[in-house]
């Protein structure tokens, strides 16, 4: 394998010009040129020199008025183009079926759309009951174990914006949070565990459990759920299953180089 830091070190405007767009997309918002120089520990000069560049090739944008600098287009491209590769589902897959082999229970990946979830991947676990999920439905996020994963992982101004009031709550079966302080205990509960459950939210008798699966910024990329016949498995065995889909939502966190929950 190719010593990281020594191609880094023969090719050091490329490596300062991918640490600029890092930091960035990571940034809350257009930061001024000295501010990306004292982060990244660069000379100002180089800084301006490459944000030039970058914004004659449109991956970032200049506000003159405002003498900062944020992604540009063509940074966005890259980012719908990782989006057609569906890079999460091609890397996810096997780690699920390999998760379903050993749990001997259905699994899927899943990401957070809005207040919705939308299953990426499903693989059913033989003789196992019928699900409503499957690849590409979508569901109401509070109301599955995954969402409720993903949720937890989201800064409270934005779960605020996300279910601004009681209208934004819906229920399947007159079970699930309804309000927003509802919402704030369970997925208090969620980051006290570590993992999310449902039991009969979304089909009575069926429970699942779910981890999020975190980006490079800490954010929740996806989330990776088993769901069971309640049954089949007593309560106490829930955090035993959460163990097992950890460790494969750190190995997909690492694929995608994210970061570990």
């Amino acid at each position: 394998m190719p010593n990281l830091a020594s191609a880094r070190s023969k090719v050091p405007a490329a490596d300062a010009t991918l640490r600029i767009l890092s930091h960035l997309a990571t940034a809350r918002g257009p930061v001024p040129a000295s501010a990306v120089a004292t982060a990244l520990d660069l000379p100002r000069s180089t800084v301006y020199q490459l944000l030039a560049v970058l914004a004659d090739r449109g991956f970032v944008l200049h506000l003159p008025e405002e003498r900062r600098y944020g992604l540009g287009v063509a940074a966005f491209e890259l980012s719908s183009g990782f989006s057609r590769q569906q890079p999460l589902s091609r890397l996810g897959r096997p780690l699920i079926a390999q998760l379903v082999d050993r749990l001997g229970e259905s699994a899927h990946l899943v990401v957070l759309h809005g207040r919705d979830v939308i299953y990426l991947v499903e693989e059913r676990a033989p003789r196992r009951p019928s699900l409503v999920s499957d690849v590409g439905v979508r569901l109401p996020s509070h109301l599955t174990a995954s969402g409720r994963a993903m949720l937890a992982a989201l800064p409270p101004a934005q779960l605020r914006a996300l279910y601004p009031n009681a209208a934004a709550f819906s229920t399947r079966n007159g079970t699930g949070p309804r309000t927003a302080s509802e919402l704030r205990r369970l997925l208090d509960q969620v980051r006290t565990l570590g993992f999310a459950q449902e039991d009969g939210e979304i089909t009575p008798g069926m429970a699942s459990v779910a981890v999020v699966v975190r980006d490079h910024a800490g954010w929740p990329a996806a989330a990776i759920a088993v769901t069971f016949d309640r049954d089949s498995v007593a309560a106490p065995e829930s955090a035993t299953l959460a163990g097992q889909l950890i460790g494969t939502a750190v190995e997909l966190s690492r694929r995608i180089r994210g970061r570990a929950a």
